[in-house]
């Protein structure tokens, strides 16, 4: 799939669309992606910030997505946990990037040549308007190589 037809479909789905969240950018190459959440009524929590579960949601598919499509068919690649450490109240709109680098890719196949499984972390900031940090994420994804059927 192409990296624009799948941001188009992202910021259509009902998840992200209804949440604020914006796919702003994914790279043609699946190396890079930009996302945003817009500050809405219905994702404001009971103080009038981002709503905790939005700042993770933002940042939930991206990495698995990106390594998924840049490694190719012959791997599978799923999420494996997640956490967040919430720095300081979102407010406005907030972004986070991802950047998958060649050495990441080249470990990813690496680890992976033999059949084994490997699980790695990777990790993200949430940066307000004027790049202050929000929140740290943190995803651990899972990676495989398929087996000759």
């Amino acid at each position: 799939m192409k990296a624009s037809t799948l941001r188009f479909g992202l910021n259509l789905w009902p998840p992200f669309l209804f949440t604020g969240v914006h796919v702003a950018a994914i790279s043609p190459d699946y190396r890079h992606a930009a996302v945003e959440l817009r500050m809405r009524p219905w994702n404001r929590n009971y103080v009038g910030t981002h709503f905790g579960g939005s700042l993770f949601a933002m940042t939930d598919p991206f990495w698995m997505l990106l390594a998924m499509n840049a490694l190719g068919r012959d791997y599978i690649v799923w999420d494996r946990a997640g956490g967040i450490e919430f720095l300081k109240p979102g407010r406005g709109t907030v972004t986070a990037r991802f950047d998958l680098s060649d050495e990441i890719l080249d470990e990813l196949r690496a680890a992976t040549a033999g059949g084994d499984k490997y699980l790695r972390w990777f990790d993200n900031d949430i940066v307000d308007a004027s790049g202050e940090t929000v929140a740290k994420v943190r995803k651990q994804l899972y990676v495989r190589r398929k087996r000759d059927r």
